[in-house]
């Protein structure tokens, strides 16, 4: 796959690509459907559960698709990355079985789990105060200092490709049920995922509606979407979707889905932590609360589903175990 200019979109024909490089490596996790939520939302609704994923989440992807695409001869310096769990274990996972050092950027209040799931795969975690430290300055800093690929969360042709992966056995597994999706609805921080996935899925079902879904107040997506132009969002404080805290999205993730996108969704805390338990109550899935807050949209009636065909992506799983233990008591 050539690098597109920053605009440039991702074809169908790059995602195709990307599954051809991730299949021997990413679990193709299935579409689920289950009578006790199709019965509480009235309609006929399908989960991917991207926890399944290697990692816990859809990240891996990405990852492995972007850190493949790096020639051999620059594979010495390795690879760093910024991010608050899933992708630097995405990152991590991918390093490791391609034989690359990797350096993760992490901030210090993000989960330990994913932390340490992070060094467990064999890489460098440098901590970093996200109220007071940029980010991408220090990934860039390493990156410069090591002669290492800077691999971004998604503003990344590489990355979205791999991502779309998830969106390509969405429309694959819609079909193999003689099925049409109305409505996909993803989560995103930056929107490499639900970029992605409306790529795949627009490509083979263009009619059907692909929806971004975010926390309360930090719906930078659904904002930029009415204004027509990339807007941050000014939520102040915490969410508890740690995994989806961006200000505002890629640029080139925007460029995609500002063309693709339908309209944006949010859920807040509660609603979110109600759609963790749910989960994990009725259907026995853990899923993180930002790769729930589809599902909590779609429990709290924030979208008109009656009569349709539903895919959510559930994008993730790790999840603190403190955190969870209170959302689920």
């Amino acid at each position: 796959m050539t690098e597109p200019a920053p605009h440039a979109a991702v074809e169908a024909a790059d995602i195709d690509a990307a599954a051809r490089v991730v299949a021997p490596f990413a679990v193709r996790t299935p579409l689920l459907s289950f009578p006790v939520l199709n019965e509480r939302v009235g309609t006929k609704v399908f989960l991917k559960p991207e926890m399944l994923q290697r990692t816990g989440s859809f990240k891996f992807r990405g990852a492995f698709n972007k850190l493949s695409s790096i020639p051999q001869a620059a594979r010495s310096g390795g690879v760093v990355a910024f991010s608050s769990g899933n992708h630097a274990q995405g990152v991590a996972a991918a390093a490791q079985i391609l034989n690359m050092q990797a350096t993760i950027v992490m901030p210090k209040d993000s989960p330990l789990t994913k932390r340490e799931r992070t060094k467990a795969y064999g890489a460098e975690v440098v901590l970093y105060d996200r109220d007071k430290e940029d980010r991408e300055a220090i990934a860039n800093g390493i990156a410069a200092k090591r002669g290492a690929t800077l691999v971004r969360p998604y503003d990344d042709p590489f990355v979205i490709a791999g991502q779309g992966t998830a969106g390509r056995e969405i429309a694959e597994d819609m079909m193999a049920l003689g099925l049409s999706p109305d409505i996909v609805i993803a989560p995103a921080s930056g929107g490499g995922l639900i970029a992605g996935v409306a790529t795949a899925v627009k490509a083979k079902f263009p009619q059907a509606q692909v929806i971004v879904a975010e926390p309360e107040g930090y719906d930078d997506h659904g904002l930029s979407l009415r204004a027509g132009h990339r807007e941050a969002h000014h939520a102040a404080g915490r969410t508890i979707c740690d995994a989806l805290m961006a200000q505002m999205p890629g640029e080139m993730t925007f460029s995609i889905n500002s063309k693709l996108l339908a309209k944006g969704v949010t859920a807040s805390d509660a609603e979110v932590g109600a759609a963790v338990a749910f989960a994990y109550r009725e259907l026995k899935l853990v899923v993180e609360p930002g790769g729930a807050v589809g599902l909590a949209a779609l429990l709290a009636g924030r979208i008109d589903v009656k009569g349709k065909n539903v895919v959510i992506v559930l994008s993730g799983g790790n999840v603190d175990a403190d955190l969870f233990a209170k959302l689920v008591a």
